[in-house]
């Protein structure tokens, strides 16, 4: 006599195309069933299958027999506990409850004709990054790939009636990318699929704060995937005060791992800098940035420091910011000095900061 042995229930989207399709082989169905699902996963954006009438019978048997209570399978459906627009009307911060009641936030940007989600990857962070309100939280756990592409589900479809639809993802939401490598990267395996989300990599940016060994395994696995690199420091003293993460992937180790990125995807990177008064905005420090990335095909991206209650820098003005940035512009390094959006609701880099035990509303985590 045998006993069967009882199986964790899977979420729909943590499957591939390609695992989906072995779930069909593997059941006694036809693979070609997979496609239709997959579409209506993932382009259709159903949320339940309790009406699959426009299913051919297989599929609809199948659907029975696999998904639901008590089956293999459920749906991803993160329940949005707020959606906030910021005052100009360009951000929108949902805050969105997992199935084990933890809680994560996803921003969507407005620009002229396009949309930018801005995607988390863990609840919480443990890199502890000092002027990061999710750093400031702690790591909680890390999102399996069907909790990163129910964010981009979620953001699809608040954008239906909107102009312009999602077109680019930054993964620089709660959390490091890199340290839950290979459920962002079976994330965007399904998210860039051109049978469903189709989002195409290269409209895809990964931020890391430089966890050396996911950037050494994005260059051998040939990822092709933007890259964005948080510095914030020049000097290992500098940028270990405000990246505590440099103390382990020293900024030697970490300059070496973005050259060999460099090197075997000739890919461009991208360097973050939040740039905060009297900490890292001098002239001299730009000098000393420019002079780390010579021979990289580098992008900075300056970030005028957004406000968290755990922190208590301030960021650096205008001018000062336009005169760092000129140091850069000498030196030959292209840079942008990004917009500041979304923050009179705490949407903006280095602000998010979902808590389920905050009772009193938004005005909390501002």
């Amino acid at each position: 006599m045998t006993t069967a042995v009882a199986t964790t229930p899977r979420s729909l989207l943590d499957l591939t195309f390609a695992e989906l399709e072995r779930e069909f082989v593997a059941a006694g169905f036809s693979p070609l069933h997979a496609r239709a699902l997959w579409r209506a996963l993932h382009h259709g954006l159903r949320g339940d299958f309790s009406d699959p009438a426009d299913f051919l019978p297989p599929l609809r048997r199948w659907v029975t027999e696999h998904v639901g209570v008590g089956r293999r399978f459920f749906i991803e459906a993160p329940i949005e506990s707020a959606d906030i627009a910021s005052a100009d009307g360009l951000t929108r911060k949902f805050l969105l409850r997992l199935a084990d009641g933890q809680t994560i936030e996803t921003v969507v940007m407005g620009f002229k004709g396009r949309h930018t989600a801005c995607l988390s990857t863990q609840a919480g962070c443990a890199m502890g990054c000092v002027f990061c309100a999710t750093g400031q939280m702690g790591f909680v756990r890390h999102l399996r790939p069907g909790e990163i592409v129910a964010q981009v589900r979620h953001a699809q479809l608040a954008l239906r009636a909107a102009e312009g639809g999602l077109r680019n993802l930054v993964l620089m939401g709660m959390g490091e990318p890199l340290h839950n490598y290979d459920a962002v990267m079976a994330a965007l395996e399904i998210i860039s699929d051109r049978r469903g989300l189709n989002i195409g990599p290269s409209r895809i940016t990964i931020s890391t704060v430089g966890v050396v060994p996911g950037i050494l395994r994005l260059a051998a696995e040939q990822r092709p995937f933007h890259l964005a690199v948080s510095l914030h420091g020049a000097t290992e003293e500098e940028r270990s005060a405000l990246v505590p993460v440099s103390q382990r992937w020293p900024l030697a180790e970490l300059m070496a791992a973005c050259r060999t990125y460099f090197t075997q995807t000739g890919r461009r990177i991208f360097f973050e800098w939040t740039l905060i008064a009297g900490a890292n905005d001098s002239p001299s420090q730009a000098g000393r940035l420019a002079a780390l990335l010579t021979g990289l095909a580098a992008h900075v991206n300056l970030i005028p420091l957004n406000p968290t209650g755990g922190f208590a820098g301030t960021a650096t003005p205008t001018a000062s910011a336009k005169a760092f940035q000129q140091v850069l512009q000498t030196a030959g390094i292209p840079s942008t000095i990004r917009q500041r959006r979304g923050i009179d609701v705490a949407a903006g880099c280095g602000q998010l900061r979902a808590d389920k035990t905050r009772t009193g509303g938004w005005a909390e985590m501002r």
